[in-house]
C-alpha cells in the first residue's frame, strides 16, 4: 500500500500563491516536492528553504510549461533528485481578461500554451513512469470560470480552463487502467497576490465583501482551501476517485444560464 513517504510530487508554478500553498500541503504530508516556476526563483527558493526548515524534503526547477523540452529536462531532475513523480499538480497558468471587441490572438495563444499545452506537456512527460509502476495522481488546476460565471472579460480564459476540465476526463479515461487518477480542481476567487493587484486595503475590502456575497459560505477562499482539496485527490487512499472536476468556490451562485 503506498504511503505519503513514498510519493514524489510535482507542482508547477509552485512558488507562489496557490501553488505554494499546495506544495507545502504535499509537504507536511510527507511526499518529496518538486517546487516548478518560471521567473521567480526567489519565492520557490524560499519555499523550498521552508519546507526544509520544517524536516522535509524538496527542491526547486526553473521550466516554463509551454516548453515541451524544458518539461522532459525538469522531469529528469526530480527523478534524479527523489524518483519517478508520482503525483502532479498542474497548477501554472496564464490570466489575461479581454473582450470579443478586442480580441487578440495572441493574447489568447500565450494562454493556451501555458494553460493547456503546459498541462500536456507535463501529463506526456510523467505519464510513461506512472504507466510503469501502476499508480499516479494528477490534479488539474482550472477554474470555476469555465462553468461560466457571470465575471466580465474572461470569456477567453474561462474557454482555455474549459479545454483542462474536458482533457482532465479524457485523459482520466486513457490512464485509468493503470491505476492513475486525474481529476481538477476548479477553484473561485481565491485571496492571493494575484487576485489583490493594485488594489489598497480599502479597495480589497470592497472586493472581498462584494464576491463573498455571490457564495453561500458569505466569503472568498483562502490557498489552504484549495491546498485542502489538491491533498484529498491526491492522497493514496483516493484511487476510486477519477474524472471529477471539483469546485472549490464557496458554493458562488452567480454562473450564466439560459
Amino acid at each position: 500500500m503506498a504511503t505519503w513517504r513514498d510519493q514524489v510530487a510535482l507542482v508547477t508554478g509552485g512558488g507562489r500563491g496557490i501553488g505554494r500553498a499546495i506544495a507545502r500541503r504535499l509537504a507536511r504530508e510527507g511526499a518529496a516536492v518538486c517546487v516548478n516556476y518560471r521567473e521567480r526563483a526567489d519565492a520557490a527558493e524560499s519555499l523550498v528553504a521552508d519546507i526544509r526548515g520544517h524536516g522535509g524534503r524538496a527542491i526547486s526547477v526553473a521550466a516554463d510549461v509551454a516548453d515541451d523540452a524544458a518539461v522532459e529536462g525538469m522531469v529528469d531532475q526530480i527523478a534524479a533528485a527523489f524518483g519517478a513523480v508520482t503525483i502532479l499538480v498542474n497548477n501554472a497558468g496564464l490570466s489575461d481578461r479581454f473582450r470579443l471587441e478586442n480580441f487578440d490572438a495572441g493574447r489568447l495563444d500565450a494562454m493556451r500554451r501555458v494553460n493547456v499545452d503546459g498541462l500536456i506537456h507535463t501529463t506526456r512527460a510523467v505519464m510513461s513512469e506512472m504507466r510503469r509502476q501502476k499508480y499516479g495522481r494528477i490534479v488539474n488546476i482550472t477554474s470555476i470560470a469555465a462553468f461560466g460565471t457571470s465575471l466580465p472579460d474572461n470569456a477567453f480564459y474561462a474557454a482555455t480552463k474549459a479545454e483542462a476540465q474536458i482533457l482532465t476526463r479524457r485523459f482520466a479515461m486513457e490512464l485509468g487502467p493503470f491505476g492513475i487518477t486525474v481529476n481538477a480542481v476548479a477553484p473561485g476567487f481565491i485571496d492571493t497576490e494575484l487576485a489583490r493587484g493594485d488594489a489598497d486595503d480599502d479597495a480589497w475590502r470592497e472586493i472581498t465583501a462584494r464576491i463573498g456575497a455571490l457564495g453561500m459560505i458569505g466569503r472568498i477562499g483562502d490557498v489552504e482551501d484549495v491546498a485542502n482539496a489538491v491533498t484529498f485527490l491526491a492522497d493514496p487512499e483516493s484511487g476510486f476517485v477519477t474524472a471529477q472536476v471539483l469546485a472549490v468556490d464557496g458554493g458562488r451562485m452567480d454562473y450564466l444560464g439560459h
